[in-house]
């Protein structure tokens, strides 16, 4: 079989054809993989701007070792969105590392629902019912784990 004829400038990597950016629209796969990759280089951004604001503000943390341990020793550290966010709004480093690991855990459950999404825009009934089922469970997960802490 002959490839149609067109005028717009093709890639090719290796057998693999790639159309030209903007010429088609995503794949599943390109949009699953999209958003693991920006989620975790969002999530891998707010920890080190949490790092990076937490030594910048007690720059004591890096000669001493007793405040060092201070920062490291169990005590409140925000759990909670609101304290997440209040925290971040007061430029808390502590604060934006917690929410670089909320983003973290979060990528998966919205891989999960973006599953969902395509197989229903599919009409694939028996993978929107399981697909359901996992989301439905990682809900019901996070709901008892909030209702414990």
């Amino acid at each position: 079989m002959s490839e149609p004829v067109s005028n717009e400038p093709r890639v090719e990597v290796g057998a693999v054809v790639v159309p030209p950016a903007g010429s088609a629209p995503l794949s599943a796969e390109l949009l699953i993989s999209d958003l693991l990759r920006y989620g975790v280089l969002a999530s891998m951004a707010l920890v080190t701007l949490g790092t990076v604001v937490t030594f910048f503000r007690h720059p004591d943390y890096l000669v001493s070792s007793e405040a060092l341990e201070r920062l490291t020793a169990p005590h409140p550290v925000p759990h909670g969105l609101a304290d997440v966010v209040a925290g971040a709004m007061a430029a808390r480093g502590q604060s934006f590392v917690m929410a670089g690991l909320l983003v973290m855990m979060a990528v998966p459950v919205m891989r999960v629902a973006l599953s969902l999404l395509i197989f229903r825009q599919q009409k694939d009934r028996l993978y929107v019912a399981i697909t359901t089922c996992v989301l439905t469970l990682l809900l019901v997960s996070f709901l008892v784990g909030a209702a414990e802490g």
